[in-house]
């Protein structure tokens, strides 16, 4: 198999949307520029959630609108909860949408209040919509191995839904470790579970609340998987997981990579300067490991 590694750059919507503290749609453009002049080939910008449940991102609209006079370098991704996301997410200018359901009964109950086959009913419309709008459409299952509500996860039950999302005409399904604490072992159970799934139709979107995403990722090599989800500095956690670090650090990721001589096109050093500039909007350190050594150059510089 090819020795070349997709990553998918989330933070400025997974990374960003749990922050309490307003900031400016400036500053989230400035972070999505300083993210495309990386390399990454695709870009999640916002999700077009309605502000009640998500008052970090209620600038979406605004922010893709102004986003259509920047150059783009790679996709950008919007995620879409509804109907009416999708409308609003085409009408500010957006040409690839996402879309998600659970693999949890409960979560599915207590993050969307519907079942999980209302969400698959909703989800295939969103989808079908989009698709003859000429959009192309990404996918995420999140709760794919562990649930804060219900525990583990049967993988045949996720990997059902995930030929389901793709039978809907999704070209990529995310993966989701919501609570980061799959270990590799669950990567390769669901891999047996989605024998026929072309590994290329999949990406992992890792947590590294246990500190295992690395080697998930390292797991997730070994079974064909390519593409993986990512959020520069660690940005983003898991509201049920107290003490979560967040999304698998994009810099750490890229680290890995190069050093086991994959390629992806990403220029590393680049993603620092994102991971900096995310530090001072945010005012804290990032958590990843790279931003740590980074840090700790500068100080005895």
């Amino acid at each position: 198999m090819s020795r070349a590694a997709q990553v998918i750059e989330v933070g400025p919507r997974d990374g960003l949307q749990n922050e309490k503290n307003p900031l400016s749609t400036d500053f989230k453009l400035g972070l999505i520029q300083r993210l495309e002049s990386c390399g990454f080939p695709e870009v999640e910008v916002t999700s077009m959630v309605h502000p009640k449940w998500v008052p970090q991102l209620a600038d979406a609209a605004d922010l893709l609108e102004r986003l259509q006079s920047l150059p783009q370098s790679g996709r950008r991704t919007v995620l879409v909860p509804n109907s009416k996301g999708l409308e609003r997410a085409v009408a500010a200018g957006a040409k690839r949408v996402a879309v998600f359901i659970a693999a949890s009964e409960s979560f599915s109950q207590k993050n969307t209040n519907r079942s999980i086959e209302e969400s698959l009913e909703q989800t295939g419309a969103v989808v079908e919509r989009a698709l003859e709008l000429g959009l192309s459409v990404r996918g995420y299952l999140s709760t794919v191995f562990v649930c804060p509500f219900e525990g583990n996860i049967q993988p045949a039950t996720a990997a059902h839904l995930t030929k389901r999302l793709l039978a809907m005409g999704c070209d990529q399904v995310s993966l989701g470790d919501t609570i980061g604490a799959a270990v590799p072992e669950d990567i390769d159970n669901l891999m047996n579970e989605l024998e026929g799934v072309s590994p290329d139709q999949l990406a992992l979107h890792l947590h590294d609340t246990y500190g295992t995403a690395l080697a998930n990722v390292t797991r997730g090599l070994a079974r064909g998987i390519r593409a993986f989800d990512s959020s520069v500095g660690g940005a983003g956690g898991c509201p049920y997981a107290p003490g979560a670090t967040g999304n698998l650090a994009t810099e750490d990721l890229l680290y890995m990579l190069d050093r086991g001589g994959w390629e992806h096109g990403i220029e590393r050093e680049n993603v620092l300067q994102a991971a900096r500039y995310l530090e001072q909007g945010l005012g804290r350190k990032a958590s990843s490991h790279l931003m740590a050594i980074d840090r700790s150059k500068v100080a005895t510089s």
